[in-house]
């Protein structure tokens, strides 16, 4: 019986069935990707969004072209500015995490006046601290002035 499959299916209509099965799966990726920016554009009200959702679904090979036609351009700069948007948070978590530990020259100043309130340094060497800190030189710099405690 298999070899009788073999000569009732051709190589092209295996062919042209992969073709059409591309086709569709690659029309619902297309139609997915629509309907997430439809929920994703902040520059529609919800009316409009409810708008283009039900033409989206009720007719939907012609709410498609219909939309990439209209909405194509600003679909492709809404994807460009929301991946954007992804990079600086990234980038903005590396930086915070990199320099993390030091804090601000503040809270660098605020934990230099409680060592000399505890007299764990002398007013000297609180001076230099606060020097270093206040002088450009970084948290970094101002922790690592060797300053031993006062005993």
């Amino acid at each position: 019986m298999g070899t009788y499959l073999a000569y009732d299916y051709p190589l092209l209509s295996a062919f042209w069935t992969m073709l059409w099965f591309f086709l569709w799966i690659l029309w619902f990726i297309l139609l997915f990707r629509i309907i997430w920016d439809i929920f994703r554009d902040d520059s529609l009200s919800g009316w409009g969004k409810a708008g283009w959702l039900l033409f989206v679904i009720i007719l939907p090979f012609l709410g498609v072209l219909i939309y990439v036609i209209a909405r194509g351009k600003s679909m492709g700069e809404r994807e460009i500015k929301h991946a954007r948007r992804k990079q600086d948070e990234f980038d903005s978590y590396i930086r915070e995490t990199a320099g993390g530990g030091g804090g601000s020259h503040a809270d660098e100043l605020t934990r230099l006046s409680e060592l000399r309130a505890r007299g764990d340094i002398t007013e000297e060497e609180f001076r230099r601290a606060k020097e270093k800190v206040l002088g450009g030189s970084g948290p970094a710099a101002a922790a690592g002035t060797g300053a031993a405690p006062h005993q």
